[in-house]
């Protein structure tokens, strides 16, 4: 839920100006955090966060209407991001291309908080070589008790 009229906030990290749209948003309801939350608490854990997946091509997995909600898997950044989040292109098997979003820095960070992005999904591939996977990555998902 977001106040009404609530207006964005403007952080400043690592010198770039990120505009945090409806701060006050409700992402996560049991415990009442915000997306202005979220974006701190990515700030807070970048070292790790970037040390796992920055500089490396991401898919993201964004919750605009909150843990509870719909959520999608984005493989293509959006289109209208600023001129410093970095991108790179990949190629498929299926001979299709996406431009994934390459964090690099906390500020990039904060950006995709502020899509209410969960989840970053890193290739095992850095961005600036694609072709040479460094590391082996396992995703285990939990399933229903």
């Amino acid at each position: 839920m977001t106040k009404k009229g609530d207006p964005p906030e403007l952080l400043v990290v690592d010198g770039r100006e990120i505009e945090i749209s409806n701060p006050s948003k409700v992402l996560f309801p049991e415990p009442g955090y915000t997306k202005l939350d979220l974006v701190r608490y990515y700030l807070a854990v970048a070292d790790g966060a970037l040390w796992g997946a920055g500089g490396r091509p991401n898919m993201l997995v964004r919750y605009p209407n909150g843990i509870g909600g719909e959520f999608f898997y984005q493989k293509r950044a959006p289109a209208s991001r600023p001129p410093w989040i970095e991108v790179v292109s990949l190629r498929f098997p299926s001979g299709r291309s996406a431009d994934e979003v390459v964090p690099r820095d906390a500020a990039a960070l904060a950006w995709l908080a502020n899509l209410a992005c969960l989840e970053l999904h890193p290739h095992p591939v850095r961005a600036d070589d694609l072709e040479h996977p460094d590391e082996l990555r396992v995703d285990l998902d939990p399933v229903p008790v």
